[in-house]
């Protein structure tokens, strides 16, 4: 798939302009004046125009009822419901021309969101944090869905123009700068792309392009039909876009638990070959990695061997859940289904992956969830103690570091830091940054006012509590609320936070990555007193071993099994104090 369908094509003699539109009967280009378009076979219009090249701005005219933006527009300099922009991506002068990617095994990812890692909050005033980035011991940069959203905030996950960057962040020159500069760093860019769902303003496809839908609902609006081939090639293209002139070198999947497959061979099939097919023939290396409630290890690739229509690896919530409840004592919501023993799901995280491998979730309702995964190899999966849902998805916003104490976090840290599971921090974890992360978006009128009610619904009990301290999502200091304290790492307690993270993804760069390759699950028990043991066969026949007191009190151990070199922790005592960590290679 080198040839794209959708999106304006520049030629020789000016630019080839296409648009799917099988509801409309007419279809007319609008420049400096109309220029109809040609109806061909299966709803395509098309018209080449000579003269018009990059920078040139349009709109296309539906029926003479309605002015749409491309929806495979490669820029939105007005926002969604202005004209597009022609982009000539092959103009941009690549400095990393032989850069290639690292092998998934040595990812440390953490994830960014572009408007508020900065106070500028553009993609070249990142640029200058990721010498920061390097130093911490991160090798993957995870953005935040960068899709055209309505207004000049928004977490990302609202976009309509799927090949659009948005324009608060810059030009796609300025994307492409920031992928540069990383990679100029040795980091590896990932995205983050929605495939389930289209935003609620600034999406015209309905009108002329029906097609695109379901029946079916997702949480956010109609869930879209992939059963439809130019709808499937609409997303396909879509990925390879940003692999491609972006040189983006992976994609996260956003909830594909959500999107609609009805028994045929699914969407993300194809996707993952046609990536696989990139991959193939640059001599890159592609990762991408899913988020899918559903823990389907059949989507995940065995090995770290290119996948053959399989993804690299998903984010483990499970693992999160688990962590959460033992930290904070919360039971709400989904956290109900950890509730019964969380120190004991831990370690079925850390001895074979998913926690749910299709037991049922009292959450949802009696149902079974996940499958078996105990037979991945641990980089299959991404574990975390926040990231952008679980810390948003609270009335406040607020991290770990508000209400847990710091020795409970650091403990956690050391096991998620060095675990052979890859490890994915949110921006500001590595100092412990406070700053809190509340969901935002700009919309406005009857949009706005649902938004704003559903979330009081949604978080009705706190409202009780908290009243108007509750940011409103709509307000412009709830977006500045979220941007990251960068004078924070400099003074205590980041300062000593950072140097402990940074000590740890040194000792996980020079022990543990090196040993990735051909690793396996091992064992992984829980004591009632708080104390977690485990172990890992590495991919060189050594054994990872860990013992570690998640516990308010000191605990004895009797560890003969800890044998080989100490990685971290204390010197070998009959005790263990409370929330402390060792870690054994050997």
């Amino acid at each position: 798939m080198n040839a794209r369908q959708f999106g304006p094509q520049l030629t020789k003699a000016g630019t080839l302009f296409r648009l799917w539109a099988p509801a409309a009967k007419r279809v007319d280009l609008l420049l400096e004046k109309p220029h109809a378009l040609m109806r061909g076979e299966d709803g395509w219009f098309s018209a080449e125009i000579a003269g018009v090249g990059a920078g040139t701005r349009y709109k296309f005219r539906i029926d003479d009822e309605i002015d749409v933006p491309d929806p495979a527009s490669g820029f939105q300099p007005e926002d969604v419901s202005g004209p597009s922009e022609i982009i000539d991506h092959a103009a941009y002068r690549w400095r990393t021309t032989d850069w290639r990617g690292r092998p998934w095994r040595e990812a440390v990812v953490l994830e960014a969101h572009v408007g508020t890692f900065t106070p500028e909050g553009t993609c070249r005033a990142m640029i200058d944090r990721l010498d920061h980035l390097v130093a911490t011991g991160i090798t993957a940069l995870e953005l935040m869905p960068l899709a055209d959203f309505a207004g000049r905030r928004n977490w990302g996950y609202d976009g309509v123009l799927w090949y659009a960057s948005d324009s608060a962040y810059g030009s796609p020159d300025d994307l492409k700068a920031l992928i540069d500069a990383a990679h100029a760093r040795g980091l590896m860019v990932l995205l983050d792309v929605v495939y389930n769902h289209f935003g609620p303003e600034g999406n015209y496809l309905g009108r002329y392009a029906p097609g695109f839908f379901t029946d079916a609902q997702t949480p956010w609006g109609s869930a879209i039909d992939y059963r439809v081939a130019q709808v499937r090639d609409f997303a396909i293209e879509n990925a390879l876009y940003w692999l491609r002139e972006y040189r983006f070198d992976g994609l996260r999947l956003d909830a594909v638990h959500a999107i609609a497959e009805l028994g045929e061979i699914s969407m993300l099939h194809d996707l993952s070959l046609a990536a696989g097919k990139l991959a193939a023939e640059t001599g890159r290396h592609i990762h991408l990695v899913l988020e899918n409630d559903d823990n389907a290890t059949s989507l995940l690739a065995p090995c770290e061997a290119t996948p053959h229509g399989q993804y690299r690896a998903q984010w483990n919530d499970d693992y999160h859940h688990a962590w959460h409840v033992l930290l904070t004592g919360e039971s709400h919501a989904y956290y109900r289904d950890y509730q019964r023993a969380p120190l004991a799901d831990i370690a079925r995280a850390l001895g074979s992956g998913f926690i749910y491998q299709g037991e049922a979730s009292l959450h949802r309702r009696g149902r079974p969830r996940g499958e078996p995964s105990g037979g991945l190899s641990p980089i299959a999966f991404v574990n975390f103690l926040q990231n952008h849902d679980q810390i948003g998805n609270r009335a406040l916003g607020d991290r770990l570091a508000s209400t847990v104490s710091a020795r409970a976090i650091e403990a956690a840290l050391a096991i998620t830091l060095l675990a052979p599971m890859v490890p994915m921090l949110f921006m500001g974890e590595e100092w412990g940054s406070k700053a809190p992360f509340p969901f935002f978006c700009d919309f406005h009128g009857d949009l706005a006012d649902a938004v704003r009610h559903g979330r009081r619904r949604e978080f009705a009990s706190a409202y009780a509590r908290y009243g108007d301290g509750i940011p409103d999502p709509l307000d412009q200091s709830t977006a500045r609320s979220a941007v990251l304290d960068w004078a924070a790492r400099d003074g205590e307690p980041g300062r000593t936070r950072l140097a402990l993270v940074r000590e740890l993804l040194a000792i996980r760069r020079r022990e543990i990555v090196p040993r990735l390759a051909g690793a396996r699950f091992g064992e992984a028990h829980a004591a009632a007193n708080g104390l977690l043991t485990a172990n890992w066969r590495m991919g060189d026949r050594t054994t990872l071993r860990l013992a570690a007191n998640l516990s308010e009190r000191g605990v004895s151990h009797a560890s003969p099994h800890m044998q080989g070199t100490l990685l971290w922790g204390s010197a070998l005592s009959a005790s263990m104090p409370a929330w402390s960590v060792r870690w054994h290679i050997g």
